[in-house]
């Protein structure tokens, strides 16, 4: 029973929860981490103070963490701003740190793990200097990840800064270079909006975030919080869709820089999943690239899946088997099979062996040694 899409999509249906189906929509809105969201929602509704007491206190505790995420997010931002205010460009926030300076719909109650930037790729080394500087150092200490991320991906190696912990991702396009869709970056700058008068923020215009959304999701593997990310693009849809003209706009981007088959999924799924109200030319557009009839069918019977909670009780037989089929095709979108196989042989077998090998080598070196004799024991002890 998937009692959180039920409440995404008429709020007023968690009225008549029993207990039982309390306990249980907690359990599924804190898997999808939608708690703090729904804290937002119901309160919109006029509906947080007819809630039960026990779950009133658990969607107010994963607010007051998101509060607080947030405040600390902001704070962030800012150091990242003057860290590259000497490099002289534009800093153009993603995704969840995009929502949330922009005060977007998305973010009330939306938790991110990262902070999220776009950069040209001719200026990644400066940035990279300038947030090593300020004490943001890289994750990633293995040669090979190193060269993975260096030479194939869309992103540098994420930094961590050695005091607080907070995560950059540093982008210099939203694809890795070896994909086989090709956007391009620089028209995606180019288009950005500033959202600060003080600081030169910036975010993705208004077509270019939902692309840019909705490429994350339908391209990447990890899919546990997919359900989020899908409540993203339906808040966006709502909100920039108040424009007649945006869909056309929104259509028309797509197919400019290469993202009309995963814009053709988000509009797909939220209208399914979440009843989104896109107009019927948008759905049903000739300039949509839409995968032929069964594989359409197909990637239902996985999607449809694979964006409900990561809870059980979401789950039957073939949830798990649809989840590691978006997995491999995450990864084969990535990169070409003369690539991809390597690296997947390399990420199943040879790091866990390295990985196995340096754990061995470190329970060896911290091995007391072996004692002589009774007589030391007796002395030394």
């Amino acid at each position: 029973m998937n009692l959180v899409v039920q409440a995404l999509v008429n709020h007023q249906s968690v009225k008549n929860l029993t207990d039982t189906q309390w306990d249980l929509f907690i359990r599924q809105a804190r898997s999808s981490e939608l708690l703090a969201h729904f804290y937002h929602r119901f309160s919109a509704e006029g509906i947080f103070s007819s809630i039960p007491e026990k779950p009133r206190n658990h969607l107010i505790s994963d607010e007051i963490l998101a509060t607080r995420q947030h405040e600390a997010a902001r704070w962030e931002i800012l150091q990242i701003y003057q860290a590259l205010e000497p490099i002289g460009i534009p800093v153009l926030l993603l995704k969840g740190a995009a929502y949330l300076q922009a005060e977007l719909p998305p973010a009330p109650g939306r938790f991110f793990s990262d902070i999220d930037i776009l950069v040209p790729r001719t200026v990644i080394s400066e940035v990279e200097e300038k947030l090593h500087q300020w004490g943001w150092l890289t994750t990633h200490h293995d040669d090979y990840d190193q060269r993975y991320y260096r030479k194939w991906m869309h992103e540098i190696p994420p930094l961590q800064h050695v005091g607080r912990h907070s995560t950059i991702d540093v982008h210099h396009n939203i694809l890795p270079l070896t994909a086989r869709l090709h956007p391009d970056p620089e028209k995606m700058i180019q288009a950005s909006v500033q959202i600060d008068e003080e600081f030169e923020l910036y975010t993705l215009c208004p077509a270019d975030m939902i692309l840019h959304s909705a490429t994350h999701l339908f391209h990447d593997g990890e899919l546990e919080h997919g359900l989020r990310d899908l409540v993203d693009l339906d808040q966006l849809f709502r909100h920039f869709g108040e424009d007649s003209n945006f869909w056309e706009i929104l259509i028309n981007r797509a197919n400019e820089i290469d993202l009309s088959r995963p814009l053709f999924y988000a509009l797909r799924y939220t209208s399914k999943i979440l009843n989104t109200p896109i107009p019927l030319n948008a759905l049903q557009s000739k300039l949509l690239d839409k995968p032929i009839y069964p594989v359409r069918y197909f990637m239902d019977r996985l999607f449809l899946r694979a964006l409900a909670p990561a809870h059980k009780s979401c789950s039957d037989w073939f949830t798990g088997i649809a989840r590691w089929f978006l997995y491999i095709r995450s990864h084969y979108l990535r990169m070409p099979l003369h690539l991809l196989i390597p690296h997947l042989f390399y990420k199943a077998y040879v790091r866990p062996y390295k990985e196995w090998r340096e754990n061995r080598k470190n329970v060896l070196s911290n091995k007391p040694e072996k004692k002589e004799s009774e007589s030391e024991i007796d002395i030394f002890e």
